[in-house]
């Protein structure tokens, strides 16, 4: 008795301990409602975008999508499981629904002519794709019973659902259309699957996993299976029926055992099937991709074939490497039955020296012999291209060391070795050629746009002065250049494609500082220039106008500078309405660090500074101009270097940066240099806390969904490519958390509950807010419940421009200067 009353009176004395605590402690912890930011902040956030567009194969029209891009948090509320990597909203077994389109209508490219296609109100639309003559659009419709498949007359906008058919978008498309134009193969639920696994809370033992010596150096996924019941339940959603539907009558044709299938596509001749399954066991420590799987080859009717490859889980697969085994099998264009693929030479090992890093084997049907090998590739494959001419194919390789791309053209047919047709740094944006404009042929084959030996490029035309997008003509044989299109000097415009099958006019997407964005057909000059633009006869497709011109008022000039090694840096400004040449605004720099080989590729600007100023989907430090602050977007943050080696002097050059940056601005009279704040997403909130922990630069840091415990990414992180073993003592120094006692500027941190990018786990942003606040800083943590790594749901966004006005106004533009 003695005994329970002094145990009594310790609870109670420790119960009156934490009261008291919590009464005087700096540290408050409470859900809280959601804010809203001023009204001119909350306005734009809740205005429409423009619709997204969807160019029609022939380029007569376009499918424009209405969508939400901030719907309710209700939406991300949905029942959900994340399994294996995936996320899955169990209540459509579908994918997780993140934004909402809402409406669809087709717009015609040559006239004004439009028409909406007819669905229920208030329906949730996804997936259209045209058919390869452009007469149709087959869409899905999420409804209570599942997701329905949808086919809407290109002409009319009639629309009607495909009967019995409930259609799975987990893991690949829920459906593609057939050669014939007449049929779609697709992805169903199970007729006699049954209900999902009724799963027991109460464990039937320890989930135990062993490592007996093998290296497996893979990245920190998030949303893995954990145990028996979450493969139970991944099994069950997961696992499809494929069938083909007659779209004139729902006739409905299945093919083959359901399985879990990733990938299946039909040849071009429609008699055969690339099937991949996953099968088990499956791994607690890879998401869904690396699982074990099986390549088939089935024929029309379902059956197989031929086993293609047989290959385990790659959980072993060398860090920044490639698994063992068939990887990229395909089919190759303009010829019936034909797969091409490539095998790794080097172990899928890059640090591995190897004369040679990939094999590329072809197979043709009846696929009973044995694979050709056609060439060795001298780096790591990235891809194939498809020309117009049957066995001329291009390919890409990859040289780590030199961060190089190489791209050949090679005649299938023929034993001489390929020839280079792009030679050039990754990040060479200035001399990037651009990527082949494709065309989807009536039969379903997707090819180079071409005449003859010429094909099509578009690009970015990356320039000192900013981004000016073109269309280029190349010849595949002399690699002679005819530019056909360029936006001019005050206009940001890309090229969607061609609206017709003379190839005269293109379909662009039209802005500048003072012009909403419009779709615009535009009629290309009969005499093809060098550099000049040309394509001078338009007409507008559309007449959108801005819902919400608040942040076009803002001024906004492209500045560029260097840092004190000489190394150019540059960044788009935006600057208030009222801003008057002399006030001294208080600054924001918002970036992003990323690594080059040398300062040449690391100078080039790579911004747009022609685009019309208008709201983005998620959350925008720019919204910030509009409370009087002077805003530094896109700031650029080289970390220039060996790419083995260049975070050892990480802190060093995010520093010069930094100082550069807030220089130049103070030269220019325009910045008070005692009231700069820094923020970033990601690798930008990263970076953040790196300069509040290392540099007395910024009065404040706003640091959004980073990670700062690189033991926790123990295996490589963004260019870092050697272990936390291998290099202790950088992981440490570039660990804000490690770092956390110097963080003295006040840092607000905010990040997605449901994070689910590798590495940036939720816990990053709590451990570092624990760490500074148990040092005495200023800190403020914020979880946005349902969340992922990007922010979308509307309430989530409006409370994040809150809390970032809020802590700038606080911390930055009313902040002490002595």
């Amino acid at each position: 008795m003695q005994n329970t009353c002094k145990t009594s009176s310790n609870r109670h004395s420790r119960l009156l301990a934490l009261l008291f605590l919590a009464v005087i402690s700096p540290t408050l912890f409470a859900q809280t409602p959601y804010k809203l930011p001023p009204a001119d902040i909350a306005a734009v956030v809740d205005s429409p975008v423009i619709p997204s567009a969807v160019r029609s194969p022939t380029g007569e029209a376009l499918l424009l999508m209405e969508y939400r891009p901030n719907p309710s948090i209700k939406l991300l509320a949905e029942p959900l499981a994340k399994l294996a990597g995936e996320r899955i909203n169990t209540a459509i077994n579908g994918a997780q629904r993140i934004t909402e389109v809402s409406g669809m209508t087709i717009q015609s490219s040559q006239s004004k002519n439009a028409v909406k296609i007819a669905v229920p109100a208030d329906s949730r639309l996804g997936n259209p794709v045209w058919s390869h003559d452009g007469t149709k659009i087959a869409f899905t419709r999420d409804a209570a019973s599942g997701i329905e498949l949808w086919i809407a007359d290109a002409k009319t906008g009639k629309a009607s659902q495909i009967q019995g058919v409930s259609v799975v978008d987990i893991l690949d498309s829920p459906f593609a259309w057939m050669s014939d134009n007449k049929r779609l193969l697709v992805r169903m639920i199970p007729p006699k699957r049954g209900s999902a696994p009724m799963i027991s809370p109460v464990p039937t033992g320890p989930v135990t996993e062993e490592s007996t010596g093998k290296l497996a150096q893979v990245r920190t996924y998030q949303d893995l299976l954990k145990n028996a019941d979450d493969e139970r339940l991944f099994e069950h959603y997961c696992t499809v029926q494929l069938a083909t539907v007659e779209i004139a009558n729902s006739k409905i044709t299945p093919l083959g055992e359901a399985g879990i299938i990733t990938g299946s596509e039909f040849s071009p001749d429609d008699n055969y099937l690339l099937v991949t399954k996953l099968k088990k066991p499956f791994s607690y420590r890879v998401t869904w991709y690396e699982f074990a799987k099986t390549m088939e080859i089935w024929d029309k009717s379902g059956k197989l074939v031929k086993t293609l490859a047989d290959l385990p889980i790659a959980d072993q697969t060398p860090r920044q490497g490639v698994p063992l085994g068939v990887r990229n099998a395909t089919w190759q264009a303009l010829q019936p039955a034909t797969l091409l693929w490539v095998e790794a030479l080097d172990g899928g090992d890059p640090m591995k020296k190897a004369d040679a890093r990939d094999r590329m084997k072809l197979l043709s049907a009846p696929f009973s012999s044995e694979a050709k090998t056609l060439l060795d590739v001298k780096h790591r494959f990235v891809g194939f291209g498809w020309t117009a001419s049957a066995n001329q194919i291009l390919y890409t390789e990859y040289d780590r060391d030199r961060r190089w791309r190489t791209t050949y053209l090679k005649d299938l047919t023929k034993s001489d070795s390929a020839r280079i047709l792009f030679d050039l740094s990754v990040n060479d944006s200035y001399n990037d050629p651009g990527n082949p404009v494709y065309e989807t042929r009536p039969d379903g084959e997707r090819v180079f746009a071409q005449d003859g030996d010429w094909m099509y490029l578009t690009g970015n035309g990356a320039t000192p002065q900013g981004d000016r997008p073109f269309l280029d003509k190349f010849n595949l044989k002399t690699r002679e250049k005819q530019r056909l299109f360029r936006a001019n000097e005050t206009r940001y415009e890309t090229v969607l494609g061609f609206a017709n099958k003379a190839r005269t006019r293109i379909i662009t997407r039209a802005e500048s500082k003072t012009e909403y964005p419009n779709f615009v057909n535009v009629e290309l000059a009969v005499k093809p220039s060098t550099e000049t633009e040309t394509g001078t006869k338009r007409e507008n497709i559309t007449s959108f106008t801005d819902p919400a011109p608040a942040l076009a008022s803002l001024k906004k000039e492209l500045v560029k500078f260097k840092r004190a090694d000489g190394v150019p840096l540059s960044g788009t400004l935006y600057l208030p309405p009222s801003y008057k040449a002399g006030d001294r605004l208080p600054l924001i720099v918002w970036a992003y660090p990323l690594e080059y080989n040398d300062a040449a590729t690391a100078g080039q600007v790579r911004s747009a500074p022609n685009r019309y100023t208008q709201r983005s989907r998620s959350y925008s430090t720019i919204y910030l101009a509009l409370q009087g602050y002077a805003v530094l977007q896109d700031a650029t943050m080289p970390i220039v270097g060996n790419p083995e080696t260049a975070n050892d002097t990480f802190i060093e050059q995010i520093t010069a940066n930094a100082k550069a940056t807030i220089d130049h601005l103070d030269s220019l009279g325009i910045i008070d240099r005692k009231r700069v704040g820094v923020a970033g997403h990601s690798y930008g909130a990263f970076m953040t806390a790196n300069l509040l922990a290392h540099t007395d630069l910024f009065a404040a840091g706003m640091a959004c969904s980073g990670a700062y415990n690189r033991s926790l990414t123990p295996f490589g992180f963004q260019g870092e490519r050697r272990s936390y073993w291998e290099a202790t003592d950088i992981y440490t120094k570039l660990s804000p958390f490690a770092q956390a006692h110097k963080i003295k500027k006040p840092l607000l941190l905010v990040h997605g509950a449901d994070d689910d990018n590798p590495g940036t786990f939720p816990i990053q942003s709590q451990r570092l807010y624990q760490a500074i606040s148990g040092n005495g800083g200023t800190v403020r943590l914020v979880m946005l419940p349902y969340e992922a790594h990007g922010y979308s749901a509307r309430e989530s966004v409006q409370h994040t421009m809150a809390e970032l006005l809020e802590w700038a106004d606080k911390h930055i533009k009313n902040a002490k200067t002595n």
